[in-house]
Order: C-alpha cells, then structure tokens, then sequence
C-alpha cells in the first residue's frame, strides 16, 4: 500500500532563505542608485499632485476658468495616476521597470515643460492627462522592485528613503510651492518635475539592470479585463473626487460618472470570471495579514489629513497664503530624515516594525488632540511643536507600515510566482491611491457638514430681539458710521460682519471635530495593528540569510 503524502508548510527559516536565494545580493555595481532612483520617482509623483492642488488658482487665472470648469484640473491628472497604477504594475513585470520609468519619465519631463505655456483649456487637460499617465507609473512600480532586486540588508535603509521621498514631498510642497511663486514665477510647479524626473532617470539607467528578454510561449496576456478595471476605476475615482462640488446623487453628472465607471467594473467582474488572466492572482491576496495590512494603508493615508487638508485650511480661514501656511506644514517633514534611518536601524536591530507603526500612530493621535484646542486666533507658531509631533509619529507610522508590507510579502511568498508579487504591489498601490482620496473626500465633506452643524447651533444664540445681538450691532454700526455712505448702510456691514465672525468661529469648530476624528481613527487603527500577527523572522534575521559575495564586496570598496 503507497504511503500518502501530506504536503508540510516550510518552516519561516526555509522561506527566508528561499527568500535569500530569490533576491540578489548585489543589484548592480552600484545598488543605491537604484534604490534612489525609484524612490525619487515615488516622491516625484506625490510633490506633482501636491504642486497642482496648491497652484491651482493660479493655473486657474492663467487659462481664464472658473471654479468648476478649474475643478476637473486636478481630477484629471488623479483620474489618469488612478487608471495606469495597476495596470503599470503588470507591465514593469513583462517588460521591466528600468524600460517603463525611463520612457514615462522622459515623456513625463517633456510635458511638464510645456505645461505652463498652454493656453487652451481643453489642451490643458489633455496635458495633465499624459503626465498623471507617465507619472503614475513611477510609485506601483518602487514595489516591486525592492522586493525583487534590492538586497536584504538594504530594505530597511530603502523603506526608510520611501518614506522620506514620500512623506517630505506632502510637507515640503506648500513652501516651497510659496518660493518659487514669491522668487520665481508659479511656472515652477511644473518646471521643478522636469528638473527632477532626469535626474530620477540617470539613477534608474544605471543602476536598475536590464531585464533579460522575456521568452516567447504559450498564450499571450490578454489586458481587456485590466482596460475595463482600469477604466472603471478612473471614472468612479473622478466622480468621487468631485462628489461634494457635484451635490453627490443629485447631479446628473455625478451619476453618469459614478455608473459609467461601475458598469466598467462590472464588466472586469464578468471578464475575470469567464476568462481569468494568469498574472492575476486574486486568492493569493486573501491573507489575514494582507487584508489586515490593505485596511491600515487605507487607514495611514486618512491621518495624513492633518497636514494636507486641516492644518492648511485652520490657517487659510484667516487669510494666509501658503508661503505662510508653509512655515507650519514643513515642521512635520524637518524630523524625517533622522527619524527614519533611526527607524531603519531600529529595523535592523531586530525591532518588530508593529511597534515602530503603533508609537507613530500613537504620536500621531497625540499630536491631533493637542491640535483639538485649535481657535481662530492660532497662528502657525501656534502649530510648530504639534506639528513636528506629527512629522515624528508620521515617520514612525510609514516606515513600520511598509515595513510590516514587507515582510509579509516575503513570508507570504510573494516571491515565488511572478504573478504573486505583481497582484501584491498593485493591490497596495490601488489602495493607496483610493484611501488618500477617499481619506480627503470623507474630511472634507465631514468638515462641510460639521459647518453647517455649528453654524445652525451658533445662530440660535444671535436672533434678532436678544439684548446681547442689539448690543453689539448697535456698537459696531457706531464704529462703522464714519465710513459708511449713511446709517442703514453702516447698520447692514455691521450685519455682515457679525455673520462672518459667526462662519469663522463654526468653521474653526469644524476643524476641531476634524482633529479629534483623526485621533479617534488612529486609536481604532491601533486595534488593527495589535490584530496584526507576527511575521517569524525580523529584518535583521532575514539579512543575516544573505551572504555577500566577496567579490562584489571588494568592488564596492
């Protein structure tokens, strides 16, 4: 009688060393330029978007638009980063990073220098439609390549680049947005891509290796499904970003994108279903930890609310402009570069990078409460410490997050297929892109319904009758008099003035209960995390698997 066989789990040390075996020790001859030049694009695509979102107006008064037709600016370039995120993906796999970035970036430089010249609206937003489609191959594709060409002793130092690159670019973009328009010209919001994009491509040309040619059987892909997925997702990834302008539901428009878009994703369900594509890999993604991991990603990119929308908009109410908005913000990005390679070597040293991401979520939160006692007489200095709380918890919160990505990617055998690793990095990077934009969608209708809320409970102690209301449109006519064309004219400012000290002060409430939404969603995220389980081996485990060979480490010497 033959014996059955069971099949037996390999042990987390089998998988690290499989591990070990699949990723070189070397890169190259030189494997931080590659490592840089991937980061710089993943920071490159995240300080474009911040650049059109703060010179908008500008961009705005440039073409000769208004407010709606202006709005679609900035859903275009989103719209199309969201359309070719995973679907670059799955061409890095095929044909190579080093071949996708050096074609996206060049066509992505040539673009952003001619943008500022454009004078035709409907030009203009074919313009930002090539460049969020050249761009928005950059970041999916970072992924992918650390996991499968970045040595193992190098990822802590590469996660802690990312997040550098990443997390600066949101909080530098508002100063220095604010200097070139001051020193320069606002062209510079386009202008300052062309400068780096070739820098990105010197790093990636000599320092990500060619692919070898792919070999020539069996079947070939078929992408149908990855055109109606992406196509679907661009267009309810527009309607949702334009939502709260729209009046949701309400608008025709609204519907039309949102269904458009639904019925394309429907029509990727139907594809998938009939004619699955083998580099999908679906059932590979349903991990506890990866799912686990999807929902904290989506959860991170919502606190970074507090320093791309409250923060911002607590010191816009009163006038600023972002030169002096810029001096707040770019608190959060001055502790990144130490803090991060702390954290790398944090890594390094065996830490568990749950605990790196717990503290950074618990700084954050920390840091949102003190924001809480927020009134309309704060001024940036107010904002300094808070701020660079935030930047701390941050830096702490991205790196353990990617870091815990990592590793799951790793003992989850991410590597052994291609088909794996590549629906791995394009599940995260469709949920990065979903959760910061839906983050932004949700606070800032939270904060418009908020307002209305204050501002209906602030106007039931100012009515017309109230001795106190009397009083104080009494006085204010009296100052207001000697500049007015008479007394009724003076009577009607004081009433405008009284209304506005009333939208202000519901306004800053609504910032308030922005602040505390953040600390209470980084507290629920804090149970994800202690749901998360561990992963067998840490970081400094894993890169004592590797050996380096002896002579690549007298080359690099």
């Amino acid at each position: 009688m033959a014996a059955s066989t069971i099949p037996v789990r390999p042990s987390a040390v089998e998988i690290a060393r499989a591990a070990a075996a699949a990723i070189p020790s070397e890169v190259s001859t030189r494997p931080l330029l590659g490592i840089l030049g991937v980061v710089t694009g993943a920071g490159l695509v995240t300080l474009a978007g911040r650049m059109l979102s703060l010179g908008l107006a500008d961009l705005k008064g440039h073409v000769g638009i208004g407010f709606d037709n202006g709005a679609w600016l900035d859903s275009a370039y989103n719209a199309s980063l969201m359309f070719i995120g995973p679907f670059s993906v799955y061409l890095g796999g095929l044909l190579g990073p080093r071949r996708i970035l050096l074609f996206a970036a060049g066509l992505f430089t040539v673009t952003s220098i001619f943008l500022p010249f454009i004078h035709s609206y409907s030009l203009l937003v074919v313009a930002l439609i090539v460049a969020g489609l050249t761009s928005g191959t950059f970041y999916p594709l970072t992924l992918t390549f650390a996991l499968r060409n970045i040595p193992l002793r190098y990822l802590p130092f590469t996660i802690a680049l990312y997040a550098t690159f990443v997390d600066g670019a949101v909080n530098i973009a508002p100063s220095l947005y604010g200097w070139y328009r001051d020193h320069l010209s606002w062209h510079w919001m386009f202008w300052n891509s062309a400068v780096i994009a070739p820098v990105m491509m010197i790093c990636v040309y000599f320092g990500i290796p060619r692919m070898p040619s792919r070999k020539k059987g069996g079947p070939a892909p078929s992408f149908v499904g990855f055109l109606y997925l992406s196509a679907g997702l661009a267009l309810v990834f527009a309607a949702l970003q334009q939502g709260q302008r729209l009046e949701w539901w309400r608008s025709g428009e609204f519907n039309a994108w949102f269904w458009s878009g639904s019925f394309f994703l429907l029509c990727a369900l139907v594809r998938r279903l009939r004619a699955p594509n083998p580099l999908v890999a679906l059932r590979y993604l349903l991990k506890w930890n990866t799912v686990l991991l999807g929902c904290l990603l989506f959860w991170f990119r919502f606190t970074l609310c507090t320093t791309i929308i409250l923060i911002p908009q607590s010191l816009a109410i009163r006038g600023l402009e972002a030169d002096q908005i810029g001096p707040a913000i770019i608190w959060s990005a001055l502790p990144l570069i130490p803090i991060a390679f702390i954290a790398a070597l944090l890594l390094l040293r065996k830490h568990d990078p749950r605990l790196l991401f717990a503290i950074g979520l618990a700084c954050t939160a920390f840091a949102a409460w003190l924001n809480s006692q927020y009134t309309s007489a704060w001024a940036a200095e107010n904002l300094y410490r808070t701020e660079l709380l935030t930047g701390l918890g941050q830096a702490f919160a991205f790196i353990g997050l990617v870091g815990c990505i990592v590793l799951q990617a790793i003992f989850a055998g991410a590597l052994a297929k291609p088909e794996w690793v590549l629906s791995f990095s394009a599940f995260f990077h469709t949920i990065r892109l979903f959760g910061g934009t839906a983050g932004a969608i949700y606070m800032g209708h939270f904060i418009a319904q908020r307002e209305k809320l204050h501002s209906e409970l602030l106007g039931l102690h100012v009515s017309s009758g109230n001795w106190i209301s009397d009083q104080n449109i009494h006085a204010m006519t009296a100052g207001l008099f000697a500049k007015s064309s008479s007394m009724a004219a003076a009577g009607a400012r004081a009433i405008d003035l009284i209304a506005a000290r009333l939208r202000l002060q519901a306004y800053s409430l609504s910032l308030v209960d922005g602040f505390l939404l953040i600390a209470w969603s980084c507290a629920c995220a804090l149970i994800f995390v202690a749901l998360l389980r561990k992963s067998p081996l840490n970081y400094g485990e894993l890169s004592n698997m590797q050996q380096i060979p002896a002579a690549h480490k007298e080359s690099n010497q």
